[in-house]
């Protein structure tokens, strides 16, 4: 009898974090990402959400934080690694997509020379491999990449197009892993969907795994294959997007669910939009 290969884990996250003597932002939160997945992480402001991505990254000051537990990425635990070894990481193995695009990027330097140092953050090439990397990570966010473009500072671009450079930055290596922290918050609901069908692309033309923080459900049920929901610093229901989306079981999704008045169609807005 044929089995169903078992799809490999990425992330496994068991996790509480305090910030000084304040109640524990994270409490015993335990999240699975597996490698080529879309899982969508959804909850109020101050429920940690931003926190467990600082966490994976190594951002978190740890003289003012209490971190306990492990996040296990490829078989490492990011807790335990030295600071040398969370750079490598980085934007090569790891990739993050803030909120705002204009306050991510330098805007005193050019957007060939942000993408040459990203590249160059972890690769040794010539000039020409670098330029075919920018010219490949511009390409698979829809971008152009000629020189006219390349010379734009980011207050030259609008919020989409600095968003995709952004993107196009932490892609230029092909991580294993994106987390778009509200990526998609700020832009106009135009934008915000070509955001959407973007990420979509880059998780299923490289197997790119996403952990896509949000607080909109509507965006979430466009892109996502599963949904956890965060609540009070703990994981209180994760499962697949259509089952948790139409039949929660946890009494805060419920309340969730029913605080939006216009699910039904947000739903159907976020699935076209990842086509």
């Amino acid at each position: 009898m044929a089995t169903t290969a078992q799809p490999e884990t990425l992330v496994s996250a068991h996790l509480s974090v305090q910030y000084g003597k304040k109640p524990a932002v994270l409490r015993d939160l335990h999240l699975e990402l597996s490698r080529g997945e879309v899982l969508g992480l959804v909850g109020q402001s101050g429920s940690g959400k931003s926190t467990l991505a600082m966490a994976m990254l190594g951002l978190l000051d740890r003289s003012k934080t209490k971190v306990q537990g492990s996040i296990f990425f490829e078989g490492s635990d990011l807790l335990f690694l030295r600071e040398n070894e969370l750079r490598s990481l980085r934007g090569r193995k790891i990739g993050l997509v803030l909120q705002s695009p204009l306050s991510s990027l330098n805007p005193a330097l050019r957007i060939r020379t942000q993408l040459r140092e990203a590249w160059r953050a972890h690769v040794s090439g010539s000039s020409s491999d670098c330029d075919q990397a920018i010219r490949s990570a511009l390409q698979s966010v829809t971008l152009p990449s000629d020189d006219e473009f390349l010379k734009k500072y980011p207050a030259q671009m609008s919020i989409g197009q600095a968003q995709q450079v952004l993107i196009a930055i932490n892609i230029i290596h092909r991580p294993a892993l994106l987390i778009a922290d509200e990526a998609t918050s700020a832009l106009d609901v135009i934008t915000q969907a070509e955001i959407l069908r973007l990420f979509r692309q880059l998780n299923q033309n490289f197997g790119m795994a996403i952990l896509y923080i949000s607080h909109d459900l509507a965006s979430v049920a466009g892109i996502c294959d599963r949904v956890a929901i965060l609540h009070e610093g703990q994981i209180v229901e994760a499962g697949s997007t259509h089952t948790l989306l139409t039949a929660p079981a946890h009494d805060y999704t419920q309340r969730l669910l029913a605080s939006m008045p216009r699910m039904p169609q947000a739903i159907a807005v976020g699935k076209a939009a990842a086509r």
